[in-house]
């Protein structure tokens, strides 16, 4: 169930790119976005270790929003980062559904 989400929009973007002539510039911003998103997971868990300054959680909710959820879900997973304040993820989750919906929306209007 983990990876679910994951796979789900692997297969929602498949038919975006093949059904519907999807740009392949938005995969690329997807991937850009989630490597940029995991990488701000892991500079927050190491900042939470050291007792540093930590990355708010605004940041990381916007940079998953704007299409690298799939990078921070990952960083959850993997690096077992922000899975237990419950706020944050049902922010986190409600990020993922507003995301998804515009990459309908989009993936409609270039078909």
């Amino acid at each position: 169930m983990t990876y679910l989400p994951l796979l789900l929009f692997l297969a929602l973007y498949a038919y975006a790119a093949l059904a519907l002539g999807l740009p392949s510039a938005v995969g690329l911003a997807y991937l850009l976005a989630s490597v940029a998103c995991f990488a701000l997971y892991a500079r927050d868990k190491a900042a939470a270790r050291r007792g540093d300054r930590r990355t708010p959680e605004r940041d990381l909710l916007l940079l998953g929003l704007a299409g690298g959820w799939p990078g921070a879900l990952l960083a959850q997973r993997w690096l077992r980062h922000k899975t237990v304040k419950l706020p944050f993820r049902h922010l986190f989750w409600l990020t993922v559904g507003v995301n998804l919906a515009g990459f309908c929306a989009l993936a409609r209007t270039l078909a």
